[in-house]
């Protein structure tokens, strides 16, 4: 199986061969479905948190006496039947994080580039040069590509080329090695530069 290999305007180059265990792996929706479901957990930060009755300034006192008033019993004003009152089973700082096997992450990362490179949605460029850390640089070579949403992936030593994408809508840029199944699925194209492919072709052997 061979991928093409464009210079940085488009034109191809040469052909790169791709294992077929990565790029041929059958397209599992159930695993993709729960590998994003994971990922998007663990991105929660679990901050949410209600305070109980306990918890609420004030109430300490009996409001008024149990019998002869005619008004219905009450012991506090924080009751959580009353305004300003505590909340009941409100939600707690909790962890929402949980892990999947390895090996089904991995399966449903190449189920996902599978499904992009049968759609014709898998760029690999030689080398992706920015010659300075300008947004207009990268935005007139994307659009020379023709790309309008896109998922960059190179190495982070390229600091120019993150530098002048995070402004860019729809764009994003990460390393390879924090290529995440997530991103793959968010964005149209996935455009790497040689090096990060064969990096994550390694990677997912």
């Amino acid at each position: 199986m061979k991928v093409q290999v464009l210079d940085q305007s488009g034109k191809p180059v040469k052909e790169l061969s791709v294992p077929e265990e990565i790029f041929s792996y059958p397209v599992k929706e159930h695993l993709i479905y729960e590998a994003v479901v994971n990922y998007l957990a663990n991105q929660r930060q679990g901050t949410a948190c209600t305070k109980t009755r306990g918890e609420v300034s004030g109430g300490g006192r009996k409001p008024w006496r149990q019998k002869g008033t005619g008004r219905a019993r009450a012991g506090s004003i924080r009751s959580p039947l009353w305004r300003h009152g505590g909340t009941v089973f409100g939600p707690k700082p909790r962890d929402y994080s949980y892990a999947i096997p390895k090996k089904a992450r991995k399966n449903a990362l190449k189920s996902a580039l599978t499904a992009k490179l049968a759609e014709n949605q898998v760029l690999v460029i030689d080398q992706i040069n920015i010659s300075q850390p300008k947004t207009k640089e990268a935005a007139i070579w994307l659009k020379n590509l023709k790309i309008d949403s896109a998922l960059i992936v190179d190495d982070r030593e390229n600091e120019n080329l993150f530098r002048s994408v995070r402004n860019i809508p729809n764009v994003k840029a990460v390393d390879d090695e924090q290529l995440n199944i997530y991103d793959v699925l968010k964005y149209k194209w996935i455009v790497f530069s040689q090096r990060a492919f064969n990096s994550l072709v390694e990677r997912l052997r």
